[in-house]
């Protein structure tokens, strides 16, 4: 359950930033990187610790997705993800409590800079209410 509300506020969060722009016309740019690298420590460690599939490499083709990058922005972010999983990768070949440690450092991490990234440069969404009654035709 706690994977799967980190999950969504990672994506949340790209989703309420503002469309494609070159990455030095974006302010978030840096933040944006830094959580790409985050999914990719969280996408090693995933495989290692966590039973079933991991959801990070799809949260990462959905930030990607949602921010629709120009190329070199794109590269940078898919660079920051390989970084994170090769940094992983590099050192961890068991699932060890000092894994287990960084998936939960990770994740804490990685959801509160997502929160940070929305707060700070999300666009309002109108929310509408499920039970709300649309406005009369014609009136």
């Amino acid at each position: 359950m706690r994977r799967s509300r980190t999950a969504a506020l990672l994506v949340a969060a790209t989703l309420a930033v503002a469309g494609p722009a070159a990455a030095q016309d974006k302010p978030y740019a840096e933040q944006l990187g830094r959580l790409a690298e985050i999914l990719g420590s969280l996408h090693y460690l995933a495989g290692l610790c966590d039973p079933g599939p991991s959801p990070y490499r799809g949260q990462m083709t959905a930030l990607l997705d949602a921010e629709a990058p120009e190329a070199a922005f794109r590269a940078q972010l898919v660079d920051r993800f390989n970084l994170g999983f090769s940094s992983f990768a590099a050192v961890h070949r068991q699932c060890t409590p000092a894994a287990r440690e960084a998936i939960v450092l990770y994740r804490a991490d990685g959801a509160a800079l997502a929160a940070d990234i929305a707060v700070q440069y999300g666009t309002p969404v109108p929310q509408t209410p499920p039970n709300a009654v649309p406005p009369p035709a014609g009136g």
